[in-house]
């Protein structure tokens, strides 16, 4: 039940509002104490007890007493009289506080503090202002009163407390249903999406986080849909590719078993091309994996860009030829050296200039260029082929993720190749980018590191033969 949000909401907005309103009546309790003894002393001060009378007679004590020696015996005995009368207390004290007569007799020579209380009469006495009070400090009708007002006060917040504890847990109640809403949505997405329903999507309208959460939720749906969907055509798409080598290979040992067909140098070739086919597709899927887990192992060290465009170029160029495609390459002759793993990079190469070969047509141009971005080389490859729809383009280096959606054998293998190249560039530093237009080719650019305290590696002519079938393009 306390970890339920809408519990722990309600908690926490009632303990704020309870110290909240707590910390204000505190501080309202003891202003209102000190106000009522400012203003309460005054009256209590001042009852009718013929007020008018008592100071009458000691202007008419004064006046038939003055300038002799016994005024304050005579006045002490008037005070005296004056408590009896009235059954209350007079005090007559000095500007200091020194009380002078007291009707009680008790506060004679004593101080009282003058503050607290509120003369009722000033009389000049023997060249002095005299104060004279009425039920001075210590009259306990104050504090019972002031008990009383205090008691009732704190009665009064004690209860506004406890209404505003219990407004602001209904208002939370009613509002938190609202605020709830698209997170019981959520979690009611997420629950369906364990059972295997990946096409779960909320539809929350809220602003702020909510909706950001929602749009969060929404994408990583779609992400895993997405990923979903490749692991099913992982599944198909290498059953098929297994398929059709297996089958060959099945075909021919059946045939050469049943005495139908002779192992022939040429039988032995087609056998040995599939199984390199089933070879193939086998490393790449575990490089994949090992390069996904961060398991492959790079030897980094500077090498030169010219060198591994120049093997990976004679590597395709009979392919290039039988099919009529252009090889151009076109390297400024002061590119420095790179930090990389010269094998690998010659991989990535190939992929994707075996990629731009199947998908360029007779009569088309493949041209492999590169330069100096800060402390970076990019190399890129570009391609005169059909190109790639821009629909396509953002899950281009997916695992398994194919343009043609047709498994034939002359548009390529399953789609592996960009997802190898994507892992092997980002492992050594790089990033690699994709941009294409339907019917004008395809431009992929990936960087690697310039060497550290590298020096420009000077490119002569003679270091850079002409290739048969290629175009060698050096800017001097």
């Amino acid at each position: 039940m306390f970890n339920s949000l809408r519990t722990r909401l309600l908690l926490t907005l009632a303990a704020v509002v309870i110290v909240a309103i707590g910390t204000v009546s505190i501080f309202a309790s003891r202003t209102t104490t000190a106000e009522f003894r400012r203003s309460v002393q005054g009256i209590l001060d001042f009852p009718n007890y013929n007020i008018e009378n008592r100071i009458s007679a000691i202007n008419k004590l004064l006046a038939t007493k003055g300038g002799e020696q016994s005024i304050w015996d005579d006045l002490q005995s008037l005070l005296v009289g004056m408590g009896r009368t009235s059954e209350a207390r007079f005090v007559m004290a000095d500007l200091g506080g020194t009380v002078l007569a007291d009707s009680t007799g008790e506060l004679i020579g004593q101080q009282v503090n003058v503050q607290l209380s509120k003369p009722f009469a000033v009389f000049l006495i023997e060249g002095e202002p005299v104060l004279t009070y009425f039920a001075p400090l210590k009259d306990n009708s104050l504090s019972t009163i002031e008990n009383q007002f205090v008691g009732s006060v704190n009665r009064s917040l004690l209860f506004a407390v406890a209404t505003a504890g219990l407004v602001a847990i209904l208002l939370t109640t009613l509002l938190s249903r609202s605020m709830l809403r698209p997170i019981e949505a959520l979690i009611a997405a997420a629950r369906a999406m364990e059972k295997g329903d990946l096409s779960q999507r909320v539809n929350i309208q809220a602003g702020g986080e909510l909706g950001e959460l929602a749009k969060a939720f929404n994408a990583m749906a779609d992400g895993l849909e997405r990923l979903e969907k490749l692991r099913r055509n992982l599944v198909t798409d290498v059953a098929h590719e297994l398929r059709t080598p297996l089958s060959n290979v099945r075909g021919y040992l059946e045939a050469i078993q049943d005495g139908v067909l002779q192992p022939t140098p040429e039988v032995i070739l087609s056998l040995y091309e599939e199984t390199m086919l089933l070879n193939r597709l086998v490393d790449d899927l575990q490089e994949l994996a090992l390069a996904e887990a961060g398991q492959l192992r790079f030897m980094r060290q500077p090498v030169r860009v010219q060198e591994i465009v120049e093997k990976t170029v004679n590597l395709i160029t009979p392919q290039a030829e039988s099919k009529g495609v252009k090889v151009e390459i076109n390297l400024p002759a002061d590119l420095p050296a790179i930090d990389a793993d010269e094998e690998r990079i010659g991989q990535v190469l190939r992929n994707l200039l075996n990629n731009a070969l199947t998908n360029t047509p007779s009569g088309g141009v493949i041209r492999v260029a590169a330069r100096t971005a800060d402390s970076l080389v990019e190399v890129s490859v570009q391609d005169t082929g059909v190109g790639i729809a821009a629909e396509h383009l953002p899950y281009i280096f997916e695992r398994f993720y194919r343009v043609d959606k047709s498994r034939a054998r002359n548009t390529g293998g399953a789609g592996l190749g960009l997802a190898i190249v994507k892992q092997l560039v980002e492992a050594q530093g790089g990033q690699v980018a994709i941009a294409s237009q339907v019917g004008q080719g395809t431009t992929v650019t990936f960087t690697t590191p310039v060497a550290a305290h590298s020096t420009t590696i000077e490119a002569p002519g003679a270091a850079f033969p002409r290739i048969p079938g290629t175009d060698l393009v050096q800017n001097q």
